[in-house]
């Protein structure tokens, strides 16, 4: 794992190569809200994108559903602007492919709207955001329309991903949300495999088969959501909730964020945090110069699994019927019985 270039003095996030594209910084910093960039206000989301380049992060992750890409561009021109960085190349930039263009034909003129609106030639990563289809609904419609949700054209789909990478549009391209059986189907006929899959991943979702498979197979694991994505539709609010992680985190003098963020990142995996506070981004990139104990590692291989909600992807007419169907069987039967919520909510 190869260390990053210099950053103003401050100590450089490490990256990790993936297998295309550029080294990735091992912590990114997400963009997504729990109302998908609208209760902050674009103002709120560019301040931060401002405030995060200037603690430190260098990976900016964000997606066509997080109606944050423009914003994150103005961000990013600004901060080449004050000569907080060189150049738009010093940053990782990852979006991704959202569920009504998820269809043959409709890639590569989201791609390029993606572009447009970040005001950038590239993306050093392009993902599918998640491993389902929606048919195209009205503008003003809601984000996602369960009854509309179609099964992904997989093959279709990611021939056009190759082809954004083949132009340079996008320096490497993924997958979101894939389970370990829907990533061998993709290897299948891939001819670029995907150099990434960002899932979910905290203490409570260990997500142990998925790693080994990815990491098997070439392709870098990413964990969003690495404190439970608490106050999101998608939230699991065990994490910070949690009286082993309180414990661990008053032994070691640390919150329990930077317990599950160093947790995260000892596992070999990128983490993707989302902070909106100035302290607490600071304080989530100080993961460094410390590591948790074996006690502390053996107590969290002991916490219950359970996944946060993905309940809005699954509709008794869609593809999958349940979350179950949706991760393929790769699911802890206590997650089976968590409350629904709708993204729409």
């Amino acid at each position: 794992m190869a260390a990053g270039g210099a950053n103003s003095g401050r100590e450089a996030v490490p990256t990790v190569a993936l297998s295309s594209g550029k080294p990735m910084p091992r912590l990114g910093f997400g963009t997504a809200t729990g109302t998908l960039g609208q209760a902050e206000g674009h103002a709120g989301v560019k301040e931060a994108v401002l405030r995060a380049i200037d603690a430190g992060y260098r990976h900016l992750d964000t997606a066509a559903a997080y109606n944050a890409e423009a914003t994150v561009g103005d961000a990013v021109a600004q901060a080449v602007r004050d000569g907080t960085i060189a150049s738009r190349d010093e940053l990782y930039i990852t979006s991704k492919l959202w569920i009504a263009d998820a269809h043959p034909g409709r890639v590569l003129p989201a791609l390029q709207k993606t572009l447009q609106c970040l005001q950038m030639e590239y993306v050093d990563l392009y993902l599918i955001h998640f491993p389902v289809s929606m048919r195209p609904v009205p503008v003003g419609a809601p984000l996602v329309v369960k009854e509309e949700l179609v099964a992904l054209d997989m093959k279709g789909v990611w021939e056009e991903m190759e082809e954004c990478q083949r132009r340079g549009l996008a320096k490497a391209i993924g997958v979101s949300n894939f389970s370990c059986k829907k990533l061998e189907h993709l290897l299948s006929f891939a001819r670029i495999p995907p150099a990434a899959n960002q899932v979910e991943v905290h203490p409570y979702c260990r997500q142990n088969k998925l790693r080994e498979f990815c990491k098997a197979k070439g392709i870098q694991l990413c964990a969003y959501s690495p404190l439970g994505g608490k106050g999101t539709p998608w939230a699991n609010d065990s994490v910070m909730d949690s009286p082993v992680l309180k414990q661990i985190s008053n032994e070691r003098g640390k919150t329990v964020a930077q317990v599950c963020i160093s947790w995260v990142y000892e596992q070999g995996d990128v983490v993707i945090i989302k902070s909106f506070n100035e302290r607490r981004m600071k304080e989530n990139l100080d993961i460094f110069g410390w590591e948790l104990s074996d006690d502390d590692r053996r107590s969290i291989s002991d916490l219950p699994e359970s996944r946060g909600n993905c309940d809005f992807m699954v509709y008794e007419s869609g593809p999958y019927k349940t979350v179950d169907e949706l991760w393929d069987g790769e699911i802890t039967a206590g997650q089976r019985n968590q409350k629904v919520v709708s993204i729409n909510n």
